[in-house]
C-alpha cells in the first residue's frame, strides 16, 4: 500500500497536470446539468433510488442525476484515482473511516461552512467525527450501523431474567446466570477488536492518540488495561475461541445451534441466524451494549458512510444541493425505513421504532465512535495488532508487555511517511 504522503504528492501532480492540460467543462445554457453520483452497493434499494431521483429532479429542474452503484471491493483505489483526475464524479459515498485518507490528498471540498445549515449539531458522532479532519468537515454523514446484543428470549426466560441489563455490572451478572449447564452465557470470540474498542472508549481511552504531530498507541494505558480486563471477564462466560474472530467460525452459525444466550453483532445478523435455524424465528431480542452507567449505552464502533464532493467536481454547487437533500430530514427518514440503517441525526431515531433490532442499534448510536483520524489507519487494520494483543492476553500474556508490543506496531503504521 502506498503511503498517504506519496498518494498526496501524486494527486497534487495530477491536479496540476489537469489544470494545465484542459479547461473545465461548463453546463449547457439550454438544459439541465447532469450530476454524476457514486453510491455504494446496498446503501439504497432500487425503489428508494427511483423515488429520491424523481423527487429531487422535480424540485430541482436544472439538475439531472446519473447515479452509478459501486462495489466495495477495490473502491479505495478507485476513489483515489477519481480524486486525482479532472473527471471525478460530483458526489461520492465513502466509508466514514476513509474520509481522513481522502482529505489528506487535498482533493475533497471543505464543507465546514455548510454544517449548521445541514443540522450538524444533531449528527450522530460516529459519522460526524470521522468526517472532520483537523477541524474541517469534509464528509457529510449519510447513514450508520453499529453492533447490539442479540439474545435468545427462551434462554433468558429459563434463567429467570425478565429484562435486559442496563449497565456493565448487570451485564456480567446476567451473563453469569445464563452461563450454566449446556448454555453459553455469551459467544464472544477472542479477537473481536471492535468490541474491545467500545470498552476502551467507555474508559475514556482510544486505540491511538496524537502527541504533537506524532501518533502513539493507546492500549498501554490505564483505560486500555480496564477495557481488556472487562473484555476478559465477559469472554470467559462462554466458549468463544481465544485465537480467532467472529468469522472463524461464523458466529451466527454458532448462535443458531440454540445453546448460546447472547451474541454481539449488527441486527441484520438475526436474519442469518433464523435462516440457519428457522426454529428461532420470533425468539430473538435486541438491546444496546450496556454502558458503565444506566444513563448512557456502551460505546460502539460506528460503521457507515459519508458523502464527499471532489475538488474536481464540474458542478460543486449542484452537488451540495443533492447532498443537502439526501442528508436532510425527509430522505434520511425514508432511508431509515427502507434499509433499517441508523439515520444521520439522533432526533430521527424514532423512524426505526417499529423494528426492534434497528431501534436498539439507533439507541446505541448516540455513543458511537470511529477509528483514529489518520490517513494511515488502513495500515493498522492490515496488520491488526489489536487482535494479536487480545489473543495474547486471553491466553495468559502479560497485559502491559503485550500492550506495549501492540502500541509499537500501531505507532509505526500511523507515523509512516512522517
Amino acid at each position: 500500500m502506498k503511503s498517504p504522503r506519496l498518494i498526496a504528492a501524486a494527486l497534487a501532480l495530477a491536479f496540476a497536470t489537469a489544470a494545465c492540460g484542459s479547461s473545465t467543462p461548463t453546463a449547457s445554457s439550454d438544459g439541465p446539468v447532469t450530476l454524476d453520483v457514486w453510491l455504494m452497493k446496498d446503501s439504497v434499494t432500487p425503489d428508494f433510488l427511483q423515488r429520491f431521483t424523481s423527487d429531487f429532479e422535480a424540485e430541482n429542474s436544472g439538475i439531472k442525476l446519473n447515479v452509478q452503484i459501486q462495489e466495495w471491493g477495490g473502491i479505495g483505489q478507485k476513489v483515489v484515482s477519481a480524486l486525482a483526475s479532472n473527471d471525478a464524479p460530483d458526489v461520492i459515498e465513502v466509508g466514514n473511516t476513509q474520509v481522513a485518507q481522502y482529505a489528506a490528498s487535498g482533493g475533497v471540498v471543505d464543507l465546514t461552512d455548510k454544517v449548521d445549515e445541514l443540522g450538524g449539531g444533531d449528527w450522530i458522532p460516529g459519522l460526524r467525527d470521522p468526517g472532520a479532519v483537523d477541524g474541517k468537515q469534509y464528509g457529510i454523514p449519510y447513514y450508520a450501523a453499529n453492533r447490539v446484543v442479540i439474545y435468545n428470549k427462551d434462554l433468558f426466560a429459563a434463567a429467570g431474567i425478565t429484562a435486559p441489563p442496563k449497565t456493565r455490572a448487570e451485564w456480567l451478572d446476567t451473563t453469569a446466570k445464563l452461563n450454566q449447564g449446556t448454555t453459553q452465557g455469551i459467544y464472544l470470540p477472542g479477537q473481536n477488536w471492535y468490541v474491545l474498542s467500545g470498552f476502551l472508549w467507555d474508559e475514556g481511552g482510544d486505540l491511538a492518540v496524537k502527541d504533537g504531530d506524532r501518533w502513539k498507541g493507546g492500549l498501554g494505558t490505564p483505560a486500555g488495561a480496564a477495557a481488556v480486563d472487562f473484555y476478559r471477564s465477559l469472554q470467559a462466560l462462554g466458549q468463544g475461541p481465544k485465537d480467532s474472530d467472529e468469522a472463524k467460525p461464523q458466529q451466527t452459525d454458532v448462535f443458531a445451534r440454540g445453546d448460546v444466550a447472547q451474541l454481539i453483532a449488527v441486527p441484520g445478523a438475526a436474519g442469518l441466524i433464523t435462516k440457519a435455524n428457522p426454529a428461532l424465528e420470533g425468539k430473538l431480542g435486541f438491546f444496546p451494549i450496556p454502558g458503565k452507567t444506566a444513563d448512557e449505552p456502551g460505546a460502539v464502533f460506528t460503521g457507515g458512510s459519508d458523502l464527499i464532493v471532489p475538488q474536481s467536481s464540474t458542478h460543486p454547487d449542484q452537488a451540495y444541493t443533492m447532498i443537502k437533500a439526501l442528508a436532510g430530514e425527509k430522505w434520511q427518514t425514508e432511508l431509515a425505513k427502507a434499509m433499517n440503517y441508523v439515520p444521520n441525526r439522533t432526533s430521527l431515531a424514532s423512524a426505526l421504532a417499529e423494528n426492534p433490532g434497528a431501534a436498539a442499534m439507533a439507541a446505541g448510536a448516540v455513543n458511537g465512535h470511529g477509528t483514529p483520524q489518520s490517513p494511515n489507519w488502513a495500515a493498522v487494520e492490515a496488520k491488526n495488532p489489536v487482535k494479536d494483543f487480545l489473543t495474547a492476553v486471553l491466553t495468559g500474556g502479560d497485559v502491559a508487555a503485550e500492550a506495549e508490543r501492540a502500541d509499537d506496531v500501531i505507532a509505526t503504521a500511523l507515523n509512516s511517511g512522517k
